[in-house]
């Protein structure tokens, strides 16, 4: 399985770029050095020009790739809930329990990816981003008329998914949508509280905890 998932490539809308980045070794350059650059500076601080230094390339070649920055993090964001959704296919295609998958589709949310390897980008700096910087993508009007068609038609594939297995769980339940959303939300925002604002989150709001806390959220809404 591992080896299946670490020759994967998420096929990214070509409406968010404007040449496929992976089509080209500058491209796969453009993707590595500015997902590290993101993870460690943040989209503010971020921009093409101390990207173009560390590809070793002008901007102007990086533009044929990108229109912009939030393009770019689009870009990964879509990768990312792809990605998720290929870890959720593979993790739950042995469970019988619909209890068990839904509470696989909780793991992958909150924690990340169990199947860190792959040969286009460093999965666990993608995490990072995602959970650090995809609210900036998110709120934004211009997703408004597009975004189940093509901006984020990865993140929406993965939340019907989710969804799908909270229907096979509990079938006449009239909110699954919204249960899934209120999960995606609030992880990303508590996991980013938890690096940025600790003193919202308690100490101990980790591992084994923070896990419970979630499944707790989810099924004691199901029991409706």
């Amino acid at each position: 399985m591992h080896r299946i998932l670490k020759n994967i490539n998420i096929p990214v809308s070509h409406e968010i770029f404007i040449k496929d980045p992976i089509s080209s070794a500058l491209g796969k350059r453009i993707l590595t050095e500015s997902l590290a650059l993101i993870e460690a500076r943040g989209m503010e601080a971020f921009n093409f020009k101390m990207l173009s230094r560390d590809v070793e390339c002008t901007e102007a070649a990086i533009y044929r790739y990108f229109e912009n920055k939030n393009k770019l993090l689009l870009y990964f964001i879509n990768w990312y809930w792809g990605w998720l959704e290929h870890n959720l296919v593979y993790s739950t295609a042995n469970l019988e329990s619909p209890e068990d998958k839904v509470k696989m589709a909780i793991n992958l949310v909150v924690e990340g990816p169990i199947y860190l390897e792959n040969l286009y980008l460093n999965i666990s700096s993608l995490k990072k981003v995602v959970m650090q910087e995809s609210n900036k993508s998110f709120m934004s009007k211009e997703l408004k008329s597009n975004a189940k068609n093509s901006m984020l038609h990865q993140f929406y594939d993965f939340s019907e998914r989710f969804k799908d297995l909270i229907i096979q769980y509990k079938p006449n339940y009239p909110f699954p949508k919204v249960v899934v959303s209120t999960l995606i939300w609030s992880s990303n925002l508590n996991a980013f509280s938890k690096l940025y604002m600790a003193d919202l989150i308690e100490d101990n709001f980790n591992g084994q905890n923070k896990l419970d806390f979630y499944y707790n959220m989810v099924f004691n809404s199901l029991k409706r």
